[in-house]
């Protein structure tokens, strides 16, 4: 599944930069978020809960960000599994100053499900990713916005 979006933050591009380079900061924004354990280098571990439906599942993830070009570009990949399922993702933010004080993040994601969740949620995906992504950037955009 292909996923895809711009979101307008105000605050500098060298905030926002800064802001996504602090993984905590960042893994509380995600929904579902439990824990985050350093592995070293640009490598952690996660575990992530989500439900699509009446399916739940709790992920233990390997992240990592294996490109970074300060402060515009910024590659973020995963791999994981729960109980019956399996996920592998990659995700990609390029950020570009609209103004001194405003910054225009363009994003992608690719997320290959399988498992249960693939099976019983596939026609509730969509609404899903969609609704968890708005809570995502909703977060993110406050907390940037908020120390502005």
């Amino acid at each position: 599944m292909e996923f895809s979006g711009t979101q307008t933050i105000a605050a500098p591009i060298e905030k926002v930069w800064a802001y996504l380079l602090d993984v905590n900061k960042v893994a509380a924004c995600a929904p579902g978020f439990q824990s985050l354990e350093p592995l070293g280098g640009e490598q952690w571990k996660a575990v992530v809960a989500v439900g699509v439906g009446p399916v739940k599942a709790k992920f233990t993830l390997d992240i990592s960000r294996p490109e970074m070009h300060e402060p515009d570009r910024m590659v973020v990949k995963g791999r994981g599994k729960a109980p019956g399922n399996a996920v592998e993702l990659t995700g990609t933010i390029n950020l570009s100053a609209v103004s001194p004080q405003e910054t225009r993040m363009d994003w992608n994601a690719n997320v290959v499900l399988s498992g249960t969740l693939a099976s019983v949620g596939a026609r509730l995906m969509n609404s899903t990713t969609e609704k968890l992504t708005a809570q995502f950037f909703d977060c993110l955009k406050s907390k940037l916005q908020a120390s502005a």
